[in-house]
């Protein structure tokens, strides 16, 4: 079975590094060098027998915001996305993280490193492609979360997709539901072990799982315990 991937990048010399290393795998890579044409590609395949099952965005583009790609094709397509960074920064980890990224690599990249995440990656998003018929759902006060699609259902039905890392911390705070969890293991659940106090990361998905919860303004879904973390109210 072929697994297509969208690699949106303009180092020629990366892009060929990529496609060489992937030749004799399952992974078919072809390149969109600037992501001007991307969201039309994969949106122009989706439900085909060659559909888009993974890009991997290079942070910096000639002609467009990495950033703003990988937040459109999260938002309007269930692909998984990899962001690609020059600066082994906290601040892009996080951009990527709150723009609905699922990984985030450094470069140089490690072309194995990519290799597994990418396998680990699709192997998720299969896995919950292959139950989207499942009528499962985790109900918890005025919200249920679908956990074979990451499918999040507010009370007055809004539905939003969540990505790898956000349906993470919803299922960390569920199974610890009315005492404090620690961002440290938050951190550990989301695959992130190396920690640090001043690391903004769980903050960011927080953020975003309020605003998904519709829960921005009042927060008192997930409530923020002063020096211990986060804990989602009974």
């Amino acid at each position: 079975m072929t697994v297509h991937v969208l690699l949106v990048e303009d180092d020629e010399l990366l892009v060929k590094r990529i496609v060489n290393h992937f030749t004799q795998t399952e992974f078919s890579i072809e390149n969109d060098a600037t992501g001007a044409d991307a969201l039309a590609i994969v949106q122009s395949r989706a439900n085909s027998h060659n559909a888009i099952s993974l890009a991997i965005i290079d942070i910096v583009l000639p002609k467009r915001d990495g950033l703003h790609l990988a937040k459109e094709l999260n938002t309007l397509t269930d692909i998984g996305v990899i962001m690609l960074s020059s600066r082994d920064s906290q601040a892009d980890r996080i951009a990527g993280l709150a723009q609905g990224a699922d990984d985030y690599i450094c470069k140089p990249v490690d072309l194995l490193e990519l290799e597994l995440r990418m396998r680990a990656l699709y192997k998720r998003l299969k896995g919950n492609n292959d139950n989207d018929e499942s009528e499962e759902f985790i109900e918890y006060a005025d919200f249920k979360l679908h956990p074979d699609n990451r499918t999040l259902v507010t009370a007055n039905g809004i539905e939003s997709r969540l990505t790898e890392a956000e349906h993470k911390v919803l299922i960390c705070l569920i199974s610890n539901a009315g005492k404090a969890t620690s961002r440290e293991k938050i951190s550990e659940e989301i695959g992130q072990p190396d920690w640090s106090p001043n690391d903004r990361t769980v903050d960011v998905l927080i953020g975003r799982l309020r605003k998904k919860l519709n829960d921005e303004k009042d927060q008192k879904r997930i409530v923020t315990v002063r020096g211990k973390g986060y804990m989602l109210s009974i």
